[in-house]
């Protein structure tokens, strides 16, 4: 039975945060949802708010959120007051069923991207915005499950943008070992801790992310 994130009495705070975080950031920061999800994720806010850290999922609103993302990747402080709204978007909606399916699952968000973009989540808005979200649930395993098949590493590569020999480049990796791993020929979860080190630096990911789902 896979444990959830993060205590229960927390979940409904977390998922209006982020909901609205992916609001404020597409219609008043004027931001693509897609790079601004993955400034989310590489900032280490995602890391932390998955991990249930009570000062962002109880502590901090969508908008403050925003603000810190904004910060910790662009060093820049935000000062785009929110234009308020009762409106659900869908961007609201995939950032609120995204909240509960990362604390159901107990996936990391940037584990979840790699496999179901946070686009794609938003394109599940209608009908699934007026389903239970256990409906939404169901639907994200299945797709997780189907891309998970895919080499978790390939991946990973693949949502950074980078082909095998930038990755070699980036990392020491030879090409020919990325290969193997991509393909499966070598088991990626026995490699040095070195390797393994050196291709999270390259994809700013956690070593975790790379040899676990």
């Amino acid at each position: 039975m896979t444990m959830h994130a993060y205590d229960e009495l927390y979940l409904n705070g977390a998922r209006n945060a982020l909901g609205n975080m992916l609001h404020f950031a597409v219609y008043d920061l004027k931001k693509d949802l897609s790079d601004f999800h993955k400034m989310f994720i590489n900032s280490g806010i995602a890391e932390r708010f998955g991990h249930g850290e009570s000062a962002l999922i109880a502590g901090c609103s969508g908008v403050e959120l925003a603000y810190s993302v904004i910060f910790k990747t662009t060093g820049q402080y935000c000062s785009v007051k929110p234009s308020f709204t009762s409106d659900k978007t869908p961007e609201y909606w995939a950032g609120w069923a995204l909240a509960y399916y990362q604390w159901h699952s107990n996936i990391s968000f940037a584990g979840i991207e790699e496999i179901v973009p946070i686009n794609e989540i938003v394109s599940m808005y209608s009908p699934l915005h007026e389903a239970d979200i256990l409906k939404y649930v169901d639907v994200m395993d299945e797709r997780m499950q189907i891309g998970s098949d895919v080499s978790k590493l390939a991946r990973l590569r693949a949502y950074a943008g980078l082909t095998q020999k930038l990755l070699s480049d980036r990392s020491g990796v030879s090409v020919r070992m990325i290969e193997q791993y991509e393909q499966g020929r070598k088991d990626i979860s026995k490699a040095s801790a070195e390797t393994i080190l050196r291709l999270s630096q390259a994809l700013h990911c956690n070593m975790e992310d790379i040899i676990s789902f």
